[in-house]
């Protein structure tokens, strides 16, 4: 088959598949991605030898690239800094460390454990610093889990990229240059890390800014608002590699914009947006199990599933119970977020960065990386289930600090002002008069389902749920929290 008949082919079999078997992932420890990548490997060059492909196809460059892009301006929109308000430094700062740590720690089993040079390693190791969104996602969603756990996971895994890409990047110059004076790494880094962001922020800014005003005015039909984010993400990597700046920080730079400068999409392209993420991703991973299957003999099996193993059971847990020594969360918080670090279709795609830079020993670091990835796939798509409803028993059985905390930013010591307390005779007199006050019943889940005692009237919103209850309310009465 010809490379357009084969990318038709690749793009129906996502498209076909993912419904039919969507009720069986659902029901079972396996994920889309790892059935996915493992579709790559069966019908790649390793396995049945239906379709071959190396790590410089166009049509892989062109799917991961888009992929790519559309991911980190997603991370960036939902990052939900305005919630967070002025308060969003603190994780930020907290979590950021981390994924320095982890690239070091990393680089070290790498070049130790596979014989790599010093310089590929630590492109390694800021590789498989990258988590994946796609487990993650499940997990993020999953109510049961306290809020402000679930931020600090989507905290982490937007911003994490922003940390590893740059890094890679630079890795990147640093391997190709030979003799670049001091005037030439200024000139690129100011466009790699200013530039490129820059020209990125004002996409995304003037772009939503554009769509909300003519929206306001002449009324623009849902289906072709749910196109313009699409648009506003190509732009923006398109007009940041013009300017010899990075495409991948402009797009995520532009989806930073739209929630710093308090602008809005259309929930409509947030949908469409995740659907088309997620065939991307999908897409994505059949393409890099094909070119894996040709790939993988080259990586050293025994050393490679030791460093994966390193990777996830020693290095991340290490690392994450420094960061989060001082948080004000269970043990089992802390476990539950050190545990969930999932690699995958990022750190792929920024394997594919360093092969497409004609890096010495880069097609060895895509082999090495896509079995560590494998390896993650299986173990985490496979516990996000058990793991989850682990935690949220524990939750159910006994009061967590972390309940009480509606965001990341609560967790790591950063409050509002103290909310003012009142006695249960103040709350009686209250409830006696003329316009009685809205209660809401924030007890932890474990008091709330223990106890059958209820006030009159009460409204029940965890703890954690009640920025997110009074987010857009202007009660006209006072309100008080009934707590554990």
């Amino acid at each position: 088959m010809n490379d357009i008949v084969t990318g038709f082919a690749l793009i129906a079999i996502v498209m076909l598949a993912t419904p039919l078997v969507s009720g069986l992932v659902d029901r079972s420890p396996l994920s889309f991605a790892f059935l996915f990548l493992l579709l790559g490997l069966a019908i790649g060059e390793g396995g049945f030898g239906l379709i071959e492909l190396d790590a410089h196809a166009p049509i892989l460059e062109i799917v991961a690239t888009l992929t790519l892009a559309l991911v980190l301006f997603l991370d960036a929109v939902k990052l939900q800094i305005e919630e967070l308000r002025a308060r969003w430094l603190v994780p930020v700062l907290v979590l950021g460390p981390g994924t320095i740590i982890i690239i070091a720690l990393g680089a070290g089993a790498i070049t130790s454990l596979i014989g790599i040079s010093l310089l590929v390693a630590f492109m390694g190791g800021a590789i498989l610093a990258s988590t994946d969104p796609v487990v993650l996602r499940e997990v993020i969603r999953d109510s049961r889990i306290p809020r402000s756990i679930r931020q600090a996971l989507r905290i982490e895994a937007g911003m994490n990229d922003v940390v590893v890409l740059p890094t890679i990047l630079i890795l990147i110059a640093v391997a190709g240059s030979a003799s670049s004076t001091f005037g030439d790494w200024s000139s690129f880094l100011a466009k790699l890390l200013i530039l490129g962001p820059a020209i990125g922020f004002a996409i995304g800014g003037i772009g939503s800014w554009a769509m909300f005003q003519i929206d306001k005015r002449t009324p623009i039909r849902r289906e072709l608002q749910s196109i313009y984010g699409l648009g506003i993400v190509l732009g923006a990597y398109a007009a940041g590699t013009a300017a010899d700046g990075d495409g991948f920080l402009a797009a995520f730079a532009a989806g930073l914009a739209v929630v710093l400068l308090n602008q809005t999409l259309c929930d409509c392209f947030l949908e469409y947006g995740e659907v088309t993420s997620e065939m991307a991703m999908l897409l994505s991973f059949i393409l890099f199990g094909i070119v894996l299957s040709g790939v993988l003999p080259d990586a050293p099996l025994g050393p490679t599933i030791g460093l994966a193993a390193l990777v996830i059971f020693v290095i991340r847990p290490l690392t994450l119970g420094l960061v989060l020594l001082r948080a004000k969360m269970s043990w089992e918080a802390r476990a539950f977020i050190s545990w969930f670090g999932p690699r995958g279709l990022n750190s792929l795609l920024l394997a594919l960065l360093v092969v497409h830079a004609h890096i010495a020993e880069a097609e060895l670091l895509l082999a090495v990386v896509g079995l560590v990835v494998l390896v993650s796939t299986v173990l985490h798509g496979a516990s996000a289930t058990p793991i989850t409803a682990w935690y949220a028993r524990r939750i159910s059985d006994s009061v967590h600090e972390e309940e009480r905390e509606s965001d990341a930013a609560g967790i790591f010591g950063d409050h509002d002002e103290a909310v003012p307390r009142m006695g249960v005779s103040e709350l009686n007199e209250l409830l006696s008069g003329a316009e009685p006050p809205i209660i809401l019943d924030v007890r932890s889940r474990m008091s709330y389902e223990h106890d059958n005692g209820r006030l009159p009237g009460d409204i029940r919103v965890p703890a954690d749920q009640v920025a997110a209850w009074a987010r857009g309310k202007m009660p006209d009465r006072t309100v008080v929290a009934y707590c554990t």
